[in-house]
């Protein structure tokens, strides 16, 4: 049932711009799926979903392409996310601040992640908000670089 559910949600996803959690559920709901908000929330973490910007300009639930792997792949996919979320990008000390777009900073932060940067050893996602730590103060500006070129 897990398994058939998740496809299913992988379906909706592609077919619509579903935003919210409590869209995606109606959306379950009326293809024969009754769950939860808890389920959808866990079902949305086992298949690592992210949002990214819609055909709207709004952020919409889209899958992760990890080609095969456990980590993200860098694509053209990531490289548009980090051109259209980015707003600035900042240091302070050894922290790599990033402003994005009001929604878009968990989609800008897969896309930074999925840059495989040694440097950076974790990063934080709020609203539109990033904090990468990284390694050393020194790395820093060449990370800022790094990531602007994308």
């Amino acid at each position: 049932m897990k398994r058939t559910r998740q496809n299913k949600i992988l379906e909706l996803i592609s077919q619509y711009e579903i935003e919210t959690q409590e869209e995606l559920g109606k959306r379950l709901h009326e293809s024969g799926f009754p769950v939860t908000q808890a389920t959808i929330s866990r079902d949305i973490r086992e298949l690592s979903l992210t949002k990214v910007a819609g055909g709207n300009g709004k952020p919409k639930y889209a899958a992760m392409d990890y080609g095969g792997t456990q980590t993200p792949v860098f694509s053209d996919r990531y490289a548009r996310v980090l051109q259209d979320g980015m707003v600035s990008i900042s240091q302070a000390d050894n922290l790599v601040v990033v402003k994005t777009v009001s929604g878009m900073a968990m989609a800008v932060a897969a896309a930074i992640d999925a840059l495989g940067l040694e440097e950076i050893v974790g990063s934080i996602a709020g609203d539109d908000t990033i904090m990468c730590a990284v390694r050393t103060a020194e790395q820093v500006p060449a990370v800022i670089e790094q990531i602007k070129k994308r």
